[in-house]
């Protein structure tokens, strides 16, 4: 595989290091001394840069490396994580996403990105001391000797004891000579900073003499440096060398914290103890080896690894433990990657296309099985068609996400509405592990995105107005996911003033959608707010104000084969519930025939089934009493103004739908079925009370009803009944679904 067809893989996981350093940030808003959130921090800003050098985006790995820098002073412990530095990272966030973005489009980074980076540098740099004036080095005598024997003073034995001596542990590229950099200058240069107090030379990686290639560096080195300059000044050194090489500095006096983070700056593939201790310069391979040659002279209950080198005086007892905690850690890690793999979308949505035509061929195999009267047959189909239930239940499965991730992504659009607001509001989640339909959560960005910032910018006052309400400061936005009667409900909330009635309406008259003595219920009221181009705002702004956000939620949600309820209370808050199906692609479906054409109705929709009682059908009822409760009635022969024949005995299929409940009228019952939701043409996207279509066993085409049109269209009904009136809530005259 090239590098470019890896590209996509590589923005993919970028992407996802980006929500862990948005989550780790958000952690550190709150803890702000959170060593786990402030490591995860400088794990994906490390890992973002280590993938994109080895696609060449230097504009990347540079950025990245200042930030990373900054992090690593933050893990040593000098620079103290605060508001101000959050805030910072958080920019870095997303200029490196700004980046990415800029990588994905195929071109180069525009004059804005750019200027935006450069200043976060400046930034950045700030942190770094660059451009202040270094302590004075104390002048060493020159290089010393190089030293084929482990260090006499092992590191995390007796490092306390000399408080200004410095631990380098340095492994060259193989390139650095091709590059033009000489190891032995680097050691030379520094000499001017201090004095080099120890010094060995790793050779572990020089190859037989006959394999060797005179222009590739297989030495690294240990060193101990006694100076006053700061690690800022160290780390410049090896800058021209650093994205080649691995350089580690450890501070005078380094303890197990130290350790801990070389330890997890290794690569994954390093797990086994003597590998983590050499890796992060605790002990040298020659000693690794030594104890391992102890270990086997012993044939019978030899020692363990991390016991052999206590008991040799190589380590301390500490440091191993720590080394097999991080062993732990990556086993476990390892264990978990093993179970996870990668596929592409449109291979899935691919796989869910040929499993729902396997369903269409069932179904089919079905109806020709019942006209041959072949028991044995009929029986081998039936067992196919659980299989095929099975299949099409797992492929479901596979497409089924978390909508965790999408809520994650708001905290920054309410941080980034709140800074050009000036209002202080806190976003809560609930619900993350609910999980929807890939298509469905992808879908569900925008209205979010609609409904949140007119949160924030409508629906929380301002801290004043809070305060004269005996309110707190801080307002609150709420997003909630949970599953429901074969559905999801999805819950934008705030704590804000409410939905204003009576500006509203006031609008609503204004613009004519109704008329002046025109009285509405708050239901209807509510949903005014849902029509192009309404709004209440008194100015426009950069957030909202020109009546396009509520019309884009109710189009895309209708487009879900969803619905949008309005919950709010004056002075309290308002509460948008979206209730959504939990897939797109294939249903659980209940068959009925009305006038000679089939139609289906979702099955988590179906409450029950009766026969209409005769003196109703005579009477023309457009009501139902069950069970002592009055139910509407709709007659789908009447709504669809269908002409075939009428069956003889009529029933009435009792439907629920966010809380309400309705009888359809139809003439015969034909049982449950699989559904695979085939989209309707442009010429029929818009027909009221139909969701799709599906393809039946018998080859004909059966259209899905849209409950949750259906039962505006009984609630309207409903209404029209109470006033007397044949219009509809606009005042304008309608008949069936065709207007």
């Amino acid at each position: 595989m090239s590098l470019s067809d890896a590209l996509p893989t590589f923005l993919a996981e970028a992407r996802g290091l980006l929500e862990e350093m948005e989550e780790s940030l958000r952690i550190l808003k709150q803890s702000p001394a959170d060593a786990e959130a402030i490591n995860a921090l400088f794990r994906a800003a490390h890992t973002i840069k280590g993938s994109a050098g080895l696609f060449g985006l230097e504009v990347i790995v540079a950025f990245t490396h200042h930030a990373e820098s900054v992090l690593d002073r933050v893990r040593d412990g000098p620079l103290p994580m605060d508001s101000v530095l959050i805030a910072l990272f958080m920019d870095c966030r997303d200029h490196i996403e700004n980046l990415i973005d800029a990588v994905e489009r195929d071109e180069p980074p525009d004059g804005a990105t750019l200027d935006q980076g450069a200043d976060l540098v400046a930034r950045l740099a700030h942190y770094l001391g660059h451009g202040e004036p270094d302590a004075d080095p104390s002048p060493g005598a020159g290089v010393a000797p190089l030293v084929l024997e482990d260090p006499v003073v092992n590191l995390g034995r007796n490092g306390g004891s000399e408080d200004d001596v410095w631990h380098l542990s340095l492994r060259f590229g193989p390139d650095v000579l091709r590059n033009g950099m000489d190891p032995l200058s680097f050691i030379h240069y520094l000499t001017t900073m201090g004095e080099i107090v120890h010094l060995f030379t790793l050779t572990d990686a020089i190859p037989p003499a006959a394999e060797m290639d005179p222009e590739q560096c297989y030495l690294g080195f240990e060193i101990r440096l006694r100076s006053g300059v700061d690690k800022a000044r160290l780390e410049g050194v090896f800058d021209f060398v650093r994205e080649d090489s691995q350089i580690r500095i450890l501070p005078p006096g380094s303890r197990l914290e130290d350790f801990r983070k070389l330890m997890e700056s290794l690569p994954e593939g390093v797990h086994r103890l003597g590998e983590i201790l050499v890796g992060c310069g605790a002990i040298t391979r020659r000693e690794l080896d030594h104890v391992l040659d102890l270990q086997a002279s012993q044939s019978t209950n030899p020692p363990l690894l991390g016991e052999a080198l206590v008991r040799e005086q190589c380590i301390q007892p500490e440091v191993v433990a720590v080394a097999l905690d991080r062993q732990q850690e990556v086993r476990k890690r390892q264990t978990q990657d093993t179970r996870l793999l990668r596929v592409r979308a449109d291979k899935l949505d691919l796989l869910i296309d040929q499993v729902g035509e396997l369903v269409i061929a069932t179904a089919g195999l079905r109806v020709q099985s019942k006209d041959t009267q072949d028991s044995v047959l009929m029986e081998s189909i039936y067992e196919v068609a659980r299989l095929v239930d099975e299949i099409r239940d797992s492929a479901m499965n596979l497409r089924m996400v978390e909508i965790g991730e999408t809520f994650n992504r708001f905290r920054r659009v309410v941080r980034d509405v709140c800074k050009e607001s000036g209002k202080d509001i806190e976003l809560v989640i609930h619900g993350a592990d609910t999980q929807l339909d890939k298509t469905v959560v992808e879908r569900l960005s925008d209205p979010l995105t609609h409904l949140i910032r007119n949160a924030v910018d409508h629906g929380i006052e301002s801290p004043e107005q809070r305060r004269a309400r005996g309110k707190p400061d801080q307002g609150q936005v709420r997003l909630n996911a949970f599953h429901e009667a074969g559905c999801v409900l999805v819950e934008v909330s705030d704590d804000g003033g409410g939905l204003d009635r009576e500006r509203i309406l006031t609008k609503a008259r204004k613009r004519g959608l109704i008329p002046e003595d025109k009285e509405l219920d708050d239901d209807a009221v509510w949903r005014l707010i849902f029509e192009p181009g309404f709004s209440t705002a008194q100015e426009v702004s950069n957030l909202s104000g020109r009546g396009v956000g509520m019309d884009v939620v109710r189009r895309d949600i209708d487009a879900l084969r969803g619905s949008v309820e309005i919950e709010t209370r004056p002075g309290e808050g308002t509460t948008f519930r979206m209730r959504l199906p939990l897939s797109l692609a294939i249903i659980d479906g209940f068959l009925v025939r009305v006038a000679g054409n089939d139609y289906v109705v979702p099955l988590d929709t179906v409450l029950e089934c009766l026969e209409l009682p005769p003196n109703a059908e005579a009477r023309g009822d457009n009501q139902l009493s069950l069970r002592g409760e009055i139910l509407p009635l709709l007659r789908l022969a009447e709504l669809f103004r269908l002409q075939g024949p009428r069956g003889r005995r009529r029933n009435v299929v009792v439907l629920h739908w966010a809380g309400r409940k309705a009888g359809l009228l139809v003439d015969e019952l034909k049982g449950q079925l699989q559904a695979v939701i085939k989209p309707l043409g442009s010429l029929f996207s818009g027909l009221p009370g139909v969701s799709g279509s599906t393809i039946l066993g018998s080859g004909e085409v059966a259209l899905v009803l849209d409950v949750s049109g259906l039962m505006d269209l009984a609630l309207r009904d409903e209404r029209r009944g109470r006033n007397g009136s044949r219009t509809d809530d606009n005042g304008s005259r309608t008949h069936g679904l065709v207007q």
